[in-house]
């Protein structure tokens, strides 16, 4: 199904009221076995945000489409690697949000290499990471079992 583009996509500072909408978006099955995550119970995702947002080495972006609140981007570190991901309520995709949020989150981040850990089948969110530059760095199965590329971001 062909989808109209995203007319004005735009980054800004994550608000309190953001995290519900994350959690409706977390909370969807299809979102959740694209991204190979398993969606958290109300609580468990408000603790998990109120961590987040404490922690100042976090970088992070409510992404909005035409002024709505459609998902978030963010970087941290973890292991010493700088990471790198982003979550687009289901809704919204096949706009070209990610691209374009991913992009302006990158000019935020200046911080290189970056990496991204994408499932294997989830073939729009590896595109979006090639259109970004990002490339394979390596292929592997995770602790849980699940196929998926670690991808680069250089210079």
């Amino acid at each position: 199904m062909l989808r109209e583009p995203a007319t004005v996509v735009s980054l800004r500072e994550v608000e309190r009221a953001d995290v519900a909408v994350f959690y409706e978006h977390q909370a969807d099955p299809e979102g959740g076995r694209m991204a190979a995550f398993t969606a958290r119970d109300r609580e468990a995702h408000f603790a998990h945000w109120e961590r987040i947002l404490r922690d100042e080495t976090v970088i992070l972006r409510t992404v909005l489409c035409d002024g709505e609140v459609v998902g978030n981007v963010s970087s941290w570190v973890a292991d010493g690697r700088r990471l790198v991901g982003y979550w687009i309520g289901r809704s919204h995709w096949g706009r070209g949000i990610a691209t374009r949020a991913l992009r302006g989150f990158l000019e935020l981040v200046e911080e290189r290499p970056l990496r991204a850990f994408v499932a294997e089948h989830n073939a729009g969110s590896i595109r979006v990471l090639e259109k970004c530059g990002f490339t394979v760095e390596e292929e592997r199965v995770d602790d849980e079992g699940v196929a998926e590329r670690v991808m680069r971001l250089e210079g």
